[in-house]
């Protein structure tokens, strides 16, 4: 469908998560190896980030690599390590003239140097931009993150009566920041895998069986779609 042929939006999520998956999977189907598929994967991402800020999404937060992933066979790991510095060399110009901010969500802990700096460089150069906020959660894991949330509490010395759902989420990676209203995830999969467990809470959720590589425009715009005709209740009756 040719995008002036789509019928307008008539609700647009302001904060949408995905979990990229698929990106094995079709490089299986395609007959090549593993990495093929990964860098598909990210290529795949600047298509989408353009098609969010076309269709009003403010915040994008994508589950690049989690603290789980580093479990997968080295030499897979070795080259996402590889493939994620040649991608924030390649994008981040890009980014800032386009107005995209981009955030790292996760630790920074077990990422190599030169890695960790060109990230770092990345989010420094694109602080003041306002037109999109790109989270990359990288060596990311919801549970970790509940727990470095904790740890700090501790740290800051807060009383347990202190301790309100409000306070939680200013401790998270993602404070300062509306929870997502949409997480979406590629490749038929009906699991979160440990992805803002805490600020999916309340968050529409929508799979489809198309691979990651594959989830283009048109899939972004039936995914937002389906969440236009969902009604958000948050335990109350429609009524109320």
């Amino acid at each position: 469908m040719a995008t002036e042929e789509r019928e307008p939006l008539t609700r647009v999520p302001t904060h949408v998560a995905i979990i990229m998956d698929g990106n094995g999977r079709w490089a299986k189907a395609h007959g090549l190896p593993r990495v093929a598929g990964h860098r598909a994967g990210t290529e795949n991402i600047r298509r989408i980030l353009e098609a969010c800020v076309d269709f009003g999404v403010k915040i994008l937060t994508i589950y690049a690599f989690s603290t789980e992933n580093w479990s997968r066979p080295p030499e897979e790991v070795e080259s996402l390590m590889r493939l994620f510095g040649e991608v924030i060399d390649r994008e981040t110009k890009r980014l800032k003239a386009q107005g995209v901010q981009i955030r790292h969500i996760g630790s920074l802990d077990r990422i190599p140097e030169h890695l960790k700096h060109k990230m770092l460089a990345a989010i420094e150069q694109t602080k003041d931009n306002d037109r999109l906020i790109l989270n990359v959660a990288f060596n990311y894991g919801g549970r970790a993150e509940i727990v470095h949330a904790i740890r700090r509490m501790m740290a800051d010395g807060l009383a347990p009566e202190q301790v309100t759902e409000e306070v939680v989420s200013s401790y998270l990676y993602t404070a300062g920041l509306p929870d997502p209203d949409l997480v979406i995830r590629t490749a038929g999969e009906m699991r979160l895998s440990n992805f803002l467990i805490w600020q999916s809470a309340y968050a529409e959720y929508y799979s489809t069986p198309v691979y990651w590589p594959d989830f283009d425009r048109e899939e972004l715009y039936k995914a937002l779609v389906a969440y236009s005709q969902r009604e958000r209740r948050y335990g109350r009756v429609l009524d109320q």
